[in-house]
């Protein structure tokens, strides 16, 4: 079993930054993909980053591509998603997620976090 705790919501600034981290426990092992999804009311859950947990190789959507980045320590199983210049339409809802393979789609994960919320106070 694997439990997954998102912390680091908040509220800024439009152009503010953020650091968004996700504490595992149970297993992840170097063929899980590691990865951030976020979700607005009334719209679909939108993958944002992967890492891949052994490797470290990084992934991410077109709309965050050079504002954020993931990091994953194998050590304490905690991952992390620094975001930059923060933009409204990334005030939403972030999840952490465990999956068996390096997908993008939701339903390719296992486990979940409660998520965390983070909110743009302009």
């Amino acid at each position: 079993q694997v439990q997954l705790v998102e912390s680091g919501g908040g509220t800024v600034q439009a152009g503010g930054s953020l650091r968004l981290s996700c504490a595992a426990s149970g297993n992840i092992f170097s063929s899980h993909a590691m990865s951030w999804f976020r979700q607005a009311p009334g719209k679909e859950r939108e993958w944002v980053s992967l890492i891949r947990w052994g490797v470290g190789t990084t992934y991410y959507s077109d709309s965050v591509e050079g504002r954020f980045t993931i990091a994953r320590d194998k050590a304490e199983r905690a991952l992390c998603l620094q975001i930059n210049n923060l933009k409204p339409e990334d005030a939403t809802l972030y999840y952490c997620a465990r999956g068996n393979s390096y997908s993008t789609i939701p339903t390719s994960y296992t486990y979940w976090g409660q998520g965390t919320q983070v909110n743009d106070s302009s």
